[in-house]
């Protein structure tokens, strides 16, 4: 009965401590949400032909100044991969872009 009680606790403190680490990152971080929330949304509204047309396309300037503060910051390049790895890879596999 006593270790059932430790093990919920240990869970439920884990389970807060997730919580806490998710909402800071997400208050860290504004700007790169709002991208990921984009980037998110363009994979799964674009088509797989779509997809593969923007592949060759050049970069936005936008777009690589975000990928150079990616670059220069490990963690809000780790909030953001941890956002969009999901859905983007997913759409890719789909699509038959990645085996």
């Amino acid at each position: 009965m006593r270790e059932a009680k430790l093990i919920r606790y240990s869970c439920l403190t884990a389970a807060l401590l997730t919580l806490l680490y998710w909402t800071i990152v997400q208050a860290q971080y504004p700007v790169m949400e709002a991208i990921a929330n984009k980037v998110v949304r363009k994979y799964q509204q674009a088509s797989c032909e779509q997809l593969a047309n923007k592949k060759n396309e050049p970069k936005k300037p936008e777009e690589q100044k975000f990928i150079e503060a990616l670059r220069n910051d490990p963690q809000m390049r780790t909030a953001f991969i941890n956002k969009v790895a999901g859905p983007v890879v997913n759409k890719m596999f789909d699509c038959g872009l990645i085996p």
